[in-house]
């Protein structure tokens, strides 16, 4: 099947969507004590801790920041071949009354997402669960939207976006993978 990759974001681009995300968070949470931003592994780690830098340079609310590894929780480990690595989830914080918000990098059918909030509830019961995306593709599968995107995309079903972050993969930038019909 030919494949055609095409840069979307550069470094530069992606720290303003950062910075978007950041300010529509802190925005929608005024007033709030503290946010907790939990990121799902791989790339929603480094993207919560980005956002969490920015939010807390603002100064509005104290920001906590947590992980999540969804693999027990996923709806697909029977078509894997091989189990993927468990990194375990870290929250050192309660999250029971607390305004928490997932992070990661892209959203397509939200069945990451689903599987997130099941793990996510197993550590408590926040007052209110917010989403927050870099990218936003179409092709949902569960009625899961996010509240804060970075960039909304406009995808066919067979491409592929590749998000690359400097803290796991060397560098800032966004691609597409655009795959012919077989």
């Amino acid at each position: 099947m030919p494949e055609f990759a095409r840069t979307l974001m550069t470094k530069d681009d992606m720290d303003d969507g950062v910075q978007v995300l950041a300010d529509c968070i802190a925005a929608a949470n005024v007033g709030e004590e503290s946010i907790a931003l939990v990121g799902i592994f791989t790339r929603g780690v480094p993207l919560a801790k980005r956002i969490a830098a920015k939010i807390e340079k603002m100064g509005l609310s104290k920001v906590f920041v947590g992980t999540i590894d969804l693999t027990q929780y996923r709806d697909d480990l029977n078509t894997f071949q091989m189990v993927p690595k468990l990194e375990g989830s870290d929250i050192p914080f309660s999250i029971d009354d607390a305004q928490v918000v997932l992070c990661d990098e892209v959203i397509f059918t939200a069945r990451s997402v689903r599987a997130a909030i099941d793990e996510l509830l197993d550590h408590g019961r926040p007052a209110r669960v917010q989403l927050a995306v870099l990218i936003d593709r179409e092709g949902r599968e569960f009625p899961i939207q996010p509240d804060y995107v970075g960039i909304a995309l406009d995808t066919r079903r067979l491409d592929h976006v590749l998000v690359s972050l400097e803290g796991t993969d060397g560098k800032d930038e966004i691609q597409i993978v655009e795959r012919e019909n077989p």
